[in-house]
Parts: structure tokens; C-alpha cells; sequence
């Protein structure tokens, strides 16, 4: 468990696997990889609540000839991050089919604790949300989307670059299974 909490970019099955001295058994690795994974994420926790910030972030490789949501092959992963004054509360991340608001306001639900500030992007998606309330960040030409949502952007960022570290041959909607 230490070597997968104290890496900075996470810990992929071969790493531990060398790690652990294993020899030739990655599938054992990679079983007790995804059993820890799975182990650490509390089934019935309480919902986040407060100021929470919410965006959706895809997860893949380049495709050629698509721009901007307009995916085939990437994951799309909604967070949020709880506001601890300055810094990052708790979190709660989830694979979602699309960014439609049916798909946005159940996370939400789900992960929120009703009469919470959700603070969220320009995305329509987000409007008509009901129960909570609603800070819609806009971003203008000159502002930067990560001064909008500084904890949420700082998640996504450090996510990315542990799965670009665990999953380095990978890059499809498969790892997902993890979370």
C-alpha cells in the first residue's frame, strides 16, 4: 500500500511487481494492484459539501480528424473538489457517458450534498441545477479556465499525469474499471 500512496506518478503492476520480487508473476501484481485500488475507495461515504467545484475532463489518446467533445475512443471523467479554504478538500471522480445535463446532474447528486455551492463552468450542461447552489464561473478571452477552478484543474492535472505514469502503454476507456 506504501508503494502505491507515495509515488508521485502512482505505481503501474510491472513496477510492483519488481518491487515486491515476484519474478515472472505479473498477473499476481496486477490482481493485488486492483484489489488495493478498489479497497481504497469507501462504499456509503458521506458526500462532499460546502463550495464544491465540478468540471469534466477527457482521458485518451489523440484522434485524428475530431475536435474539441466530439470523441470516439477518450473516457470522459467528471470531478469534484471539495474547497478547504485554500486548499483541496475531499474528492469524488466518476466515468460518465457524455456531458449531458442528465449525466452531470446525477454525479452531482450523487457525490453532493443538496443545498451545497456547485461551482461549475459555462457548460450548459450544468444549467437547470436544482437543489443546489449554482456559481457558474464563465470564462472570458483573457482568464485562463484554471484560475476559474483552481481545484478541480489541479485534480485533473495530477490524475492525468499518475494514469500517464501507471498506465504508459495506455490510453483507451479500459483502465477505467479501476475507479
Amino acid at each position: 500500500m506504501w508503494q502505491i500512496t507515495s509515488q508521485k506518478n502512482g505505481i503501474s503492476a510491472l513496477g510492483l511487481q519488481r518491487v515486491l520480487g515476484l519474478g515472472a508473476v505479473y498477473k499476481t501484481a496486477w490482481a493485488m494492484l486492483h484489489k488495493l485500488r478498489r479497497a481504497m475507495v469507501r462504499p456509503g461515504r458521506d458526500r462532499l459539501d460546502g463550495v464544491v467545484e465540478v468540471d469534466e475532463a477527457f482521458w485518451g489518446g489523440e484522434e485524428i480528424g475530431v475536435v474539441g467533445r466530439q470523441t470516439e475512443d477518450k473516457a470522459l471523467i467528471i470531478i469534484a473538489a471539495e474547497e478547504d479554504g485554500m486548499g483541496i478538500g475531499r474528492i469524488r471522480m466518476h466515468t460518465i457517458p457524455d456531458a449531458s445535463s442528465a449525466s452531470l446532474h446525477g454525479f452531482i447528486q450523487e457525490a453532493i450534498e443538496p443545498g451545497s455551492t456547485v461551482r461549475s463552468d459555462g457548460w450548459r450542461g450544468y444549467l437547470g441545477l436544482d437543489g443546489y447552489v449554482h456559481d457558474r464561473q464563465v470564462q472570458s478571452h483573457q482568464q485562463e479556465g484554471e484560475h476559474l477552478l483552481p481545484r478541480v484543474h489541479r485534480v485533473i492535472s495530477l490524475l492525468k499525469r499518475w494514469l500517464l505514469g501507471t498506465h504508459q502503454a495506455r490510453s483507451d476507456k479500459s483502465i477505467w474499471t479501476i475507479i
